[in-house]
């Protein structure tokens, strides 16, 4: 008896300490990986990344996989709204980066890119993401 109540604390303990979340401190960076050219999910990551940048948290906005049309001008049609919001992000002081394998797939031109967003490799999306205390989250 004495061993299962010392296993039920030892799995009581783990699971306490893996289900611990992650505090951000005032000013953490944040990356905001989106993969989407969904109107919703796009508007959902921009207006949060948006705000988390009004707390003073460094946004980092990381255009990915179909996400890269957004960025691009030949689709302002389209993405008006996301252009227009992701255009008043980096006024505010954040990055824009976008993927360049994702824009040779889908057929996207960096001449077509909105100003300001920034073609992102390994050296740069990684110094943006492995900043530290980066939090980062996915849509």
């Amino acid at each position: 008896m004495k061993f299962i109540s010392q296993m039920l604390l030892a799995l009581a303990l783990c699971v306490g300490t893996i289900a611990t979340p992650a505090l951000a401190g005032d000013k953490d960076p944040l990356f905001v990986n989106l993969t989407s050219d969904e109107s919703h999910r796009a508007d959902m990551a921009i207006y949060f990344g948006e705000k988390q940048l009004e707390r003073g948290h460094p946004l980092t906005m990381f255009l990915n996989d179909k996400a890269v049309r957004i960025g691009s001008k030949t689709n302002s049609r389209k993405f008006a709204e996301q252009q227009k919001a992701l255009t008043q992000l980096m006024d505010k002081g954040a990055a824009v980066l976008i993927c360049t394998m994702c824009m040779k797939y889908y057929g996207v031109k960096e001449a077509d890119l909105l100003p300001g967003i920034k073609v992102g490799g390994s050296d740069l999306t990684g110094e943006a993401l492995f900043k530290d205390n980066t939090k980062s989250i996915s849509w």
